[in-house]
């Protein structure tokens, strides 16, 4: 299990050498036999990835005429789960695809997927705080973990189990076998420190590994009480890899004394922040029981989603993050029921 990120390495490859000899010795030909004919070939719109090659001064220019420059450009599907909810909290199912608006940066999106009460497949990492600071807490995260994988997880679906206290360990790697989990919950390690960062960085980076196809969600269940005391990954770096892989970052925090003067309100308001960027949710779980209760409200809340996509488009090696707003048309409508979704994605992510 890595402890830190790891560089990513860029090859350069050897296509362009070899591309570029058919380009030269044709041309090295072409004027040494001084009687024979130069054929040319019509000029080919650039593809951005040529390199130029000067022309002999013996030889005659090329007529290129009107011809203009060609700009290629890819598309790449965009999801967006969503909640819907009114006033109240409780979960509004019934809405039709040409009752909502997409935006990225500014300019409306033409609506490609629209589901509802999304039954598309899950990819879960539960992380879960073993850390000396809620060994009281220890017993109950096994037991709610293994009644939510029973509850959630379906055949379609996998989660993998992280723990995290002084390291971060992938005890479980991704499965839809809940007896795995099962036996994963009873096994995690308990440390003196919190790697709290670094856990989301990592799970966001298991789940870059899963494959998106059929719209499958990307989910992060954290349980913690939102105290990192390990240097290394931060905050700014953990937010960026969750909405680089498109995870929606689920967090319950646990307080054990709502009034204790050492209680670390920056983690908790970090964790919440996290969770609102990325399309998640938060809990607060401050009696034991409440834990579970927790749980089932993010298994309610995955169960109840729409899933609306769009094709954006992507210029060259663009690594922008475009921001994402998504409204109800109708006035109405908007002023009764909240929406919940993420707020942007990375144009070279994947």
């Amino acid at each position: 299990m890595r402890n830190q990120p790891q560089p990513r390495v860029y090859h350069v490859s050897l296509w362009r050498h070899g591309f570029l000899a058919c380009l030269i010795v044709p041309t090295l030909l072409a004027t040494s036999l001084a009687q024979a004919p130069v054929v040319r070939k019509p000029p080919q719109a650039p593809t951005g990835n040529e390199i130029p090659i000067e022309e002999p001064k013996t030889q005659k220019p090329v007529d290129q005429g009107d011809q203009v420059e060609t700009l290629r450009v890819q598309t790449r599907l965009v999801n967006i789960p969503l909640n819907v909810v009114d006033a109240s909290g409780a979960p509004v199912g019934g809405l039709e695809k040409d009752q909502f608006e997409i935006k990225e940066d500014g300019k409306t999106q033409k609506i490609a997927i629209f589901e509802r009460e999304s039954a598309t497949p899950l990819s879960i990492v539960l992380c879960i705080d073993s850390s000396e600071s809620l060994i009281s807490y220890h017993k109950l995260e096994r037991e709610a973990g293994k009644k939510f994988v029973k509850a959630l997880v379906r055949q379609q679906d996998e989660i993998a189990l992280l723990d995290f206290a002084y390291t971060v360990r992938e005890v479980v790697p991704f499965t839809n076998d809940a007896k795995k989990i099962d036996e994963g919950l009873g096994q995690l390690q308990n440390g003196d420190e919190t790697a709290l960062y670094e856990a989301i960085y990592l799970a966001s980076d298991r789940l870059k590994d899963t494959n998106p196809a059929g719209g499958r969600r990307r989910v992060i269940v954290l349980i913690s009480d939102g105290d990192n005391t390990k240097k290394g990954t931060r905050y700014a770096q953990a937010l960026e890899q969750a909405q680089r892989v498109g995870a929606m970052v689920y967090s319950l925090i646990i307080v054990p004394i709502w009034s204790d003067a050492g209680r670390n309100t920056g983690g908790e308001h970090a964790l919440i922040q996290l969770s609102q960027d990325t399309g998640g949710k938060y809990f607060y779980v401050q009696d034991k029981k409440d834990l579970v209760e927790a749980l089932q409200h993010v298994s309610d809340d995955l169960r109840t989603q729409y899933l609306l996509g769009y094709y954006a488009p992507t210029r060259g090696a663009d690594t922008s993050f475009r921001s994402i707003k998504l409204t109800l048309i109708d006035p109405g409508l908007a002023a009764k029921f909240n929406l919940r979704y993420r707020n942007g994605y990375y144009a070279d992510a994947r």
